[in-house]
């Protein structure tokens, strides 16, 4: 991604500047296996996988597994991921302005929200990748 003044980063989208490389697990998969799929794919979050078409995708993020397993101390290999995920998800179309995404952000207590055309998710978007396109 290009630095840009901020001035241009407020009017530029959301597709400007997510991720693509979204990586997804299922929700009855243990949490050991997520942590495993984190490290493999250099990603701090999965998309959970929505059990039939009408049902909504859920998130798991580092954050999760930090505060809902390392710090009341649970094994991951006997807590599935849908039991501490989030669901139902904030998305944000491709189009979306990055001044009201990070507004967004801000509102509703998020670091980042994956990036929906209508039909499919094409990318996710963070905090971090609206940070790194400011210009100094």
């Amino acid at each position: 991604m290009v630095a840009k003044p901020l001035k241009d980063v407020r009017f530029a989208t959301c597709h400007d500047v997510m991720s693509v490389n979204v990586v997804y697990i299922d929700g009855n998969k243990n949490v050991a296996d997520a942590i495993k799929a984190m490290r493999d794919n250099k990603v701090s979050s999965l998309i959970v996988n929505r059990r039939a078409q009408d049902d909504a995708w859920g998130i798991l993020t580092r954050k999760d597994v930090v505060h809902k397993i390392v710090d009341p101390g649970k094994d991951p290999r006997e807590v599935k991921v849908f039991e501490i995920m989030t669901k139902p998800l904030v998305m944000v179309s491709p189009g979306f302005p990055l001044k009201y995404c990070s507004r967004l952000f801000n509102n509703a207590g998020i670091r980042r929200a994956p990036v929906f055309d209508g039909t499919n998710i094409i990318g996710i978007i963070s905090n971090t990748d609206i940070f790194n396109t400011v210009k100094l």
